[in-house]
């Protein structure tokens, strides 16, 4: 009987043990969040970057690149801006470092410590290189060729900065308005000459886009016919008597903004 009760109390103790295993509390298991896999980006000039995390501190070195940045929902993070960048408004709060055409203030870019230099075709790619010659991290953004490279350049301005959502609810507003200025265009049989001029320092000889140009592509998609056709290189000048003897509808002040330029100043050049 000794035996059996022995037996009896060892089989109680596991008994036990094993009650108080199931209800101790079970180990549950860990979620460890997934590590988002870096992105790859390819710049204008083919130039790739691995980017893991969004930029924070940028610099940008033209207005198209400047309105870009505010448009996606980027603009607290440009922390400089070129000369010429004016738009938004909010643009004028931040540092002015220079550069359009001219020159930029590279101990001011240094000074602020970018983790991103955004530049344009509007800077020379020997600036481009001098930049990086400095240590700086300088993304080239292409000029777009038609409307769909338009929106690819605010979506890559849009991951480079974390703004993706943004971009495309962007996209989408500016697919609708030219959906809508297709439509009313497209029964329109007149197309008037449309002289776009991008700078008139000399009102001999004005510059203005030829042919091939998103210049170029917007007129004709807004119903107009770009004087500049005539001319065979992308950007070029225009002699006075050429732009007279064409004799254009519309001109169109593409240096209002930057230069000042009126419609009273035009009137008023010798000539036109």
């Amino acid at each position: 009987m000794l035996k059996n009760k022995t037996i009896y109390i060892i089989l109680l103790a596991l008994l036990a043990g094993l009650s108080l295993g199931a209800c101790a509390p079970q180990p549950t298991a860990v979620t460890v969040p997934d590590t988002p896999a870096p992105q790859v980006i390819t710049d204008g000039l083919g130039k790739q970057f691995t980017l893991q995390t969004p930029y924070q501190k940028v610099v940008s070195l033209a207005p198209s690149n400047t309105e870009i940045l505010y448009a996606v929902g980027a603009g607290s993070q440009v922390v400089a801006r070129d000369t010429f960048s004016d738009y938004p408004e909010q643009a004028l709060q931040v540092k002015d470092i220079g550069g359009g055409w001219g020159e930029v203030d590279t101990e001011a870019i240094i000074a602020l410590n970018p983790d991103l230099v955004l530049s344009a075709e509007i800077n020379a790619v020997e600036q481009v290189k001098a930049l990086e010659d400095l240590g700086l991290n300088v993304f080239y953004l292409a000029n777009p060729k038609d409307l769909e490279g338009m929106y690819e350049n605010l979506r890559i301005v849009a991951r480079l900065t974390g703004h993706e959502a943004e971009a495309e609810t962007l996209v989408e507003a500016l697919k609708e308005r030219v959906a809508a200025v297709d439509r009313k265009v497209a029964g329109v049989s007149d197309h008037p000459v449309v002289f776009y001029e991008l700078d008139g320092t000399d009102p001999n000889a004005p510059w203005t886009s030829g042919p091939g140009t998103f210049i170029d592509l917007l007129l004709a998609r807004a119903g107009g016919s770009n004087l500049g056709n005539i001319l065979e290189s992308s950007w070029a000048q225009i002699n006075l008597e050429n732009l007279v003897t064409e004799n254009p509808d519309i001109i169109l002040l593409g240096d209002a903004l930057w230069g000042g330029v009126t419609a009273e100043a035009v009137a008023a050049r010798a000539g036109w």
